[in-house]
């Protein structure tokens, strides 16, 4: 008894398909670490701009104001009096200065105003058993269901 190995038919493209998830792994890489390097960029920017004056939350969520700036600490004003020296690392955003901002509220809270005042009220609805009043005035509690488990 003599047994031949033939060859198995193949595609010829069996290298492609073992390249492909390496080359999709290397360009995932590739691309998560362009973007840390740009989000790191834009941090050190932000924290190279700091002046006195200038409002800034902290990655601890402090809020304060930029009293003096070092080579590595940040002064905040926290509140009347009270300084607090940060690393500048620490420092996460910082605040906009709300010259312009305050009108734009305002004219958003009238337009809001003045489509809540065209919305008809609805009626009041008397449902039976909804935790309505009683004949005397007094607020009576919603009706209580039965326990669906027993206790130990």
């Amino acid at each position: 008894m003599q047994l031949l190995a033939v060859p198995m038919a193949s595609s010829g493209s069996g290298g492609i398909t073992l390249l492909l998830p390496l080359i999709l792994i290397v360009g995932m890489i590739w691309f998560m670490s362009r973007t840390q390097k740009k989000q790191r960029q834009r941090q050190a920017d932000t924290v190279a701009k700091l002046s006195p004056g200038t409002k800034v939350i902290t990655t601890s969520g402090l809020v304060g104001i930029v009293e003096e700036t070092d080579d590595d600490y940040v002064t905040l004003e926290i509140s009347e009096g009270v300084l607090v020296q940060v690393v500048k690392a620490a420092v996460g955003r910082v605040i906009p200065e709300e010259d312009g901002v305050d009108d734009e509220p305002a004219a958003a809270a009238d337009d809001h105003a003045d489509a809540t005042s065209q919305v008809p009220t609805p009626e009041k609805v008397d449902v039976p058993d909804a935790g309505g009043e009683k004949a005397d005035g007094k607020v009576q509690d919603a009706p209580k269901l039965p326990p669906t488990h027993t206790e130990n």
